[in-house]
């Protein structure tokens, strides 16, 4: 198992961010398909910058592995992204806990997240063992709309 190290994103990580998002084995998209969406290296530069945009980095030594985001003023995990290599190593797992402990740090009690709505994509079975539960709802593409619960904090 590869040793990675788990860091605050920073706004120099966009760039990179963005390259390996094509590069995921499911649900990859490219830059330009991004930038048609609105997400380019600005604006998640930016969104980091603000706070906004909070996430986690995995790194091995100076390559970057994979990373989660979530979005401050919603609770949504917008997205996790590994590069394929470092599937099945805990580490995707290890990295969405982190964004939930930090957007638990902002007082979200109920986070929530898209999800292919295909039994057959790695993802359906990733959140659903994690504790994620669909409540019925789906998104514009058709994925699932899935949701985590948190306890209050004491």
């Amino acid at each position: 198992m590869k040793t990675l190290r788990l860091k605050p994103a920073l706004p120099d990580d966009a760039a990179e961010c963005l390259r390996i998002r094509a590069l995921t084995r499911e649900n990859a998209f490219t830059e330009a398909r991004l930038a048609e969406l609105g997400i380019t290296v600005a604006s998640w530069r930016d969104g980091i910058l603000s706070g906004e945009l909070p996430g986690w980095v995995a790194w091995d030594g100076e390559r970057m592995a994979g990373y989660c985001f979530g979005d401050r003023d919603s609770g949504e995990i917008v997205v996790l992204a590994l590069l394929p290599e470092y599937e099945a190593g805990g580490w995707g797992r290890r990295l969405l806990l982190h964004m939930v402990d930090t957007l638990a740090g902002h007082g979200w009690q109920r986070l929530f997240l898209s999800c292919s709505s295909d039994p057959a994509a790695r993802s359906y079975g990733f959140y659903r063992h994690l504790g994620w539960v669909h409540g019925g709802e789906s998104d514009q593409h058709g994925d699932h709309i899935l949701e985590l619960k948190l306890e209050p904090a004491a």
